[in-house]
């Protein structure tokens, strides 16, 4: 148990890490227990407070404004209420690319293995696994793939412009 909750499996940058942030769903007042991840609405009335961080549901309309406070924030969580909800890949795209973001993103809520490799693709260097998740399958997941064929927020060339690069 952490601070009173299931302890969370963490990749954090392709390494397992002790997650020493809990989280908080309550959107009514601020968790006993810090550092904490509250919801947004939360966050934003104690956006000073750095022991606080926002998590993003999946369908929050990222604004330049919005973008900008969040810049304000020690790390910034976007939640995944389904697997097959992928609105999140794109908020964290948007945030790396769109609006240079340097702090860390990390998924949150049902975030499967099968998903990892992809996610670090659009921008998110934390992971917190769901728990019926494996971490041995979650750290393989990360690696299987030594190759991608498309841009992403990690490697800004397709395989085609790579392949034409390098052969002139």
């Amino acid at each position: 148990m952490h601070n009173g909750q299931p302890e969370t499996t963490l990749i954090k940058l392709g390494q397992p890490e002790k997650d020493t942030w809990s989280l908080c769903r309550d959107e009514d007042g601020l968790p006993e227990v810090r550092p904490a991840i509250v919801p947004l609405s939360v966050w934003q009335q104690h956006i000073d407070e750095t022991d606080l961080a926002p998590w993003l549901p999946s369908d929050t309309e990222l604004s330049p404004a919005l973008a900008e406070e969040l810049t304000k924030a020690p790390l910034v969580a976007i939640d995944f209420p389904a697997f097959t909800d992928g609105r999140g890949y794109t908020l964290a795209r948007l945030l790396r690319e769109r609006y240079g973001f340097t702090s860390e993103i990390r998924a949150i809520g049902d975030v499967l293995v099968d998903q990892l490799f992809y996610m670090t693709r659009c921008g998110f260097d934390a992971l917190a696994l769901r728990e019926d998740q494996h971490l041995d399958d979650a750290l393989r997941a990360l690696g299987a793939f030594s190759v991608s064929y498309q841009p992403g927020v990690d490697i800004k060339e397709a395989m085609f412009e790579r392949r034409l690069r390098e052969a002139t």
